[in-house]
């Protein structure tokens, strides 16, 4: 049924949680599971001075590209270690690493990727939780052109 899964995931247990639904989805359907690690360039370990938001100082401006460049290779060795897990279980994958806003990545790599499923666990927040935290996966939901699995993670 499904070719192409999109499973996000951000190196927590809680993201994780999707997997053995999605490994089971995808050894009945023979499906090719993509994994995706969104790098948010303003999250990546780095926080700026004062002055680097006027005017970066070289050196600053230096680390900040080398902490984005660290988080892009952690999350390559983490999908890495992901998809070999899926391969021993006979499972094809692919994996991604993006920088970008999670919501408009996700939405934008199901669709290069030609997924049609993406999914992906919620952390369950509702009222002034989600206000101030936000939500990826509301966010893709309401952004999304094809199916969503979600499934909510407790804890």
């Amino acid at each position: 049924m499904y070719k192409r899964i999109l499973v996000p995931l951000d190196g927590s247990t809680r993201a994780e949680k999707i997997m053995p639904h999605v490994e089971s989805l995808a050894s009945q359907s023979k499906s090719t599971v993509i994994l995706l690690e969104v790098i948010e360039p303003a999250a990546a370990g780095f926080t700026p001075s004062v002055s680097m938001m006027v005017t970066p100082p070289p050196q600053e401006l230096e680390l900040y590209w080398k902490s984005l460049k660290a988080a892009e290779e952690g999350a390559a060795e983490y999908l890495e270690g992901k998809a070999k897990e899926l391969e021993k279980k006979g499972i094809a994958t692919e994996h991604v690493v993006q920088r970008g806003d999670p919501v408009n990545t996700v939405v934008n790599v199901a669709r290069e990727k030609n997924a049609d499923l993406i999914a992906m666990t919620s952390h369950g927040r509702t009222g002034l939780q989600r206000v101030f935290y936000g939500s990826v996966t509301s966010g893709v939901l309401h952004k999304i052109d094809r199916p969503l699995l979600l499934i909510r993670a407790e804890g």
